[in-house]
This record gives C-alpha cells, sequence and structure tokens, in this order.
C-alpha cells in the first residue's frame, strides 16, 4: 500500500483555494492510503489550539473523515505550526510524532522530519527556534490572550520576510535557507538509514548521495503555493508528484 508525505502547504484564511485542494486531497488521493505525514507547516500560522478560525474546523473535520475512513495521519510540527497542540490533533484523529523520527516503509527505516533541524548554517533562526522550542517559553506565550498571540505572529511573520529579503540583497538566501551538507551526513549516520524526507526549504527533489560509503537518499518535499506536492512511496517507488 501506498503511503504519503506532504508538508508546507501554508494554509490560512487568505488563500482558501488551498484549503479546498488539501481537502479535495483527502477525500481522494489519501483514502485507501496506508498512512498520511504531514511533515510540518500545515499553516501559516498557528497561535494556540483554541483559535476559532475556520480553516482550522474545516481542515481538523476532513483529517477526522480521512482518519474514520481507515487511514491514519501523523504530523510533525513545522516552524509556522510548533504549537499545535493535543487538543487539536485530538479533534483531527491525528498522532503527533517527534521531529525527527524513524519509521518503517516496506520493512525498511527512513527518516522523517520538518527540515528547519537541518538547516544549520541559519544561526539566526536557529536562536528563535531553540527560544520558540522552549517549555517555558510556550506556556509564557499560550498564557497570553488571543489577539496578542496573533499580533506576535504577525509581526514574526513581517520579521522573516525582512530578514530573507536581506539574505536575497546580500546574495546569501541560497545558502543560508538551505540545508547544511555537513548536517545532512550527520544525521544519516547518527540515525543509520538510507532514506531521509523532509520538507521546510520548498526546494523539492530527490537527491542521491553517498554518506560513509553508503547510497543513501534525501526527499525534499515541495510546497502548496502554487501546487499540491506530495510524496508516494509504494514498495521500492518513491515518487513526488504535483496535484492541481
Amino acid at each position: 500500500m501506498t503511503t504519503l508525505f506532504i508538508s508546507d502547504l501554508h494554509l490560512d484564511a487568505e488563500r482558501p483555494q488551498v484549503t479546498d485542494l488539501f481537502l479535495r486531497f483527502l477525500r481522494d488521493d489519501a483514502r485507501g492510503a496506508a498512512a498520511l505525514y504531514i511533515l510540518g507547516d500545515l499553516f501559516e500560522a498557528w497561535v494556540g489550539d483554541d483559535d476559532p478560525s475556520e480553516t482550522g474546523a474545516a481542515v481538523a473535520q476532513g483529517v477526522r473523515e480521512l482518519v474514520d475512513a481507515g487511514t491514519p495521519v501523523h504530523f510533525i510540527r513545522g516552524n509556522r505550526d510548533f504549537l499545535l497542540g493535543d487538543d487539536y490533533a485530538r479533534r483531527a484523529g491525528m498522532t503527533i510524532v517527534q521531529d525527527p523520527s524513524v519509521v518503517m516503509l516496506e520493512g525498511r527505516p527512513a527518516l522523517i522530519l520538518h527540515g528547519d533541524l537541518l538547516c544549520t548554517a541559519d544561526t539566526g533562526y536557529m536562536a528563535f527556534r531553540a527560544q520558540t522550542r522552549d517549555p517555558k517559553w510556550q506556556a509564557q506565550f499560550l498564557s497570553q490572550p488571543l489577539p496578542a498571540r496573533i499580533a506576535f505572529a504577525q509581526h514574526a511573520r513581517a520579521q522573516s520576510r525582512d530578514a530573507q529579503a536581506a539574505l536575497k540583497n546580500a546574495g546569501t538566501m541560497e545558502t543560508i535557507t538551505d540545508v547544511a551538507p555537513s548536517t545532512v551526513d550527520e544525521y544519516f549516520v547518527r540515525y543509520g538509514v538510507d532514506l531521509m524526507i523532509h520538507g521546510h526549504t520548498h526546494r523539492p527533489a530527490i537527491h542521491a548521495l553517498d554518506v560513509g560509503g553508503r547510497a543513501r537518499r534525501r526527499v525534499v518535499l515541495g510546497d502548496w503555493y502554487d501546487h499540491g506536492s506530495v510524496l508516494r512511496v509504494d514498495g521500492d517507488r518513491v515518487e513526488l508528484e504535483g496535484l492541481r
């Protein structure tokens, strides 16, 4: 049976057509799959499970219907929705898994992760990531009123756009925001796998690598800005496909 992987949908109310595409994918393509893995950034921003957004409600219902139909859904938090919690996961019927995790595909181990952990050259982001993953920081943030959390998320998105613009002007955007090859090699060796699947960089590709004298593959999932991007793994077939 086919196992599906997606990431970086960045769903929000400003792009309803992408939410519609995802809901169709859940109703059609994903039905009957062995499992669906969502590797982070399902939402453009997530400020707490108490957010009453219509997009969040529609997605929870769509995922729940897929799970009830027999396809388990697993979720890794991304850099945009790292605050997605157990309450929302229960509503959607999906299981939150750690970033990174090793899963078995056709009897062989594969490493899955959102992908931001591999971008170690982006020191500013890595510092921000460490701060916002701290349980004390998260508890303090989630204790604030919802409007304050939404305002923080909007400010953080603006800062991210400014930082990316500065990198583009400096000509370092491609290298700083992509994975660090040495970190990729380290993760292959640390987890003892020959297949790695991640998103985050929005650079869809299947990379053939030689790490430690072994043939390895690193699959990068695409985003859902212009069209959908799905990885299908079935036996020896590992294939990236687009959806419209």
